[in-house]
């Protein structure tokens, strides 16, 4: 039997040393990395999303824009049919003449009704001169008809005008009465004709918003998403039309488990590693703690009172800011999955 050479015979050990060396050394390393760092890999890349809405109701005339197309804010979009609204702003503004019509109709009539009124005060002055006058007139032939200087009807005569001249006061009194009791009717009337003017002056200026709204211009810049409207379709007011998702700021949404949270700290400093685009990493830092776990902050969240009652570890939402997001525009997409390395401060 032939001796083995040395190299055959140690090998095997050498190999299995340097595996366990190996094996300790990644151990060890991935030991102190924990001690040091949390990870998780639910997190989401998140930005503003803008709906695109309407503010009237009609027909879509034109439409800007297509699919997936990035656009600059009030930049033009859509623009909806305005004729039928044109049309009603006619009609409306024929309405408010009309309306300013009454209004000087009412206001003549009170200045006519003035003029009535001082003509009749002017006459019942008149009328009492002459009522005074026919007075003594009357008493005074009275007397002398007691001295027998005047016969009895002279006395009768003046007796009689003075008495028409008295019943021709009282009327004028009447009538100016009667006058006075206009004002405020024709006063009420005028009032009205100016409140309907200024109803039909709103509208018009209601209106006139209205036909602003048949355009609908981009509320931010970004880019727009599938958009949901053609030409010819009718829309209602804010209907979605589409979203645009704004491309000046990105930041990141990791939900760490409850046992992480107690080592996060507001200012840690965070790696990042899109699953997309795995060997390019980005920095960051968190922004903020959430106050409540994700299932709290659900549609239908979690009730343990019920009796029904499963303990599962709870994820709470981590905002992390992107440091320099600008250098990376190009590969940062709103929902995209990454993984996140928090460096703990000791």
């Amino acid at each position: 039997m032939e001796n083995q050479s040395p190299i055959k015979k140690y090998l095997p050990k050498v190999i299995l040393v340097v595996v366990l060396v190996a094996g300790a050394f990644l151990g060890y390393s991935k030991y102190k990395y924990a001690q040091t760092h949390e990870d998780t890999d639910n997190a989401q890349v998140e930005t503003y999303f803008v709906p695109v809405l309407p503010r009237m109701a009609g027909y879509v005339k034109s439409v800007s824009v297509k699919d997936y197309d990035n656009v600059q804010k009030d930049q033009l979009l859509v623009e909806i049919d305005t004729d039928e609204a044109k049309l009603a702003l006619d009609e409306m503004e024929a309405d408010l003449v009309q309306a300013q019509t009454d209004v000087e109709n009412a206001k003549a009539n009170i200045q006519n009704l003035q003029l009535v009124i001082r003509s009749n005060e002017a006459n019942l002055k008149a009328s009492i001169l002459r009522r005074d006058k026919a007075k003594k007139d009357a008493d005074r032939d009275a007397a002398l008809v007691a001295d027998h200087a005047i016969t009895r009807k002279q006395s009768d005569d003046t007796k009689s005008a003075y008495e028409v001249l008295a019943a021709q006061y009282e009327a004028g009194v009447s009538d100016l009465t009667a006058s006075k009791s206009r004002l405020p009717i024709l006063t009420s009337i005028l009032h009205k004709a100016e409140a309907s003017l200024t109803i039909k002056k709103v509208k018009i200026d209601q209106q006139k918003l209205k036909l602003s709204y048949a355009k609908v211009y981009a509320p931010a810049s970004g880019k727009i998403g599938r958009k949901n409207v053609e030409v010819g379709q009718f829309i209602q007011a804010s209907q979605p039309l589409m979203t645009i998702v704004k491309d000046s700021t990105f930041w990141v949404i990791a939900n760490f488990k409850e046992t992480q949270v107690e080592h996060l700290k507001i200012g840690d400093v965070a790696e990042l590693k899109l699953d997309a685009y795995p060997e390019i990493k980005l920095e960051g830092k968190i922004a903020s703690i959430a106050e409540a776990t994700g299932a709290k902050s659900s549609l239908l969240p979690p009730d343990n009172a019920s009796g029904n009652f499963v303990k599962v570890t709870q994820r709470v939402p981590v905002k992390i800011e992107i440091i320099d997001f600008q250098k990376h525009l190009d590969i940062l997409r709103a929902g995209l999955s990454l993984e996140v390395s928090v460096e703990l401060k000791k």
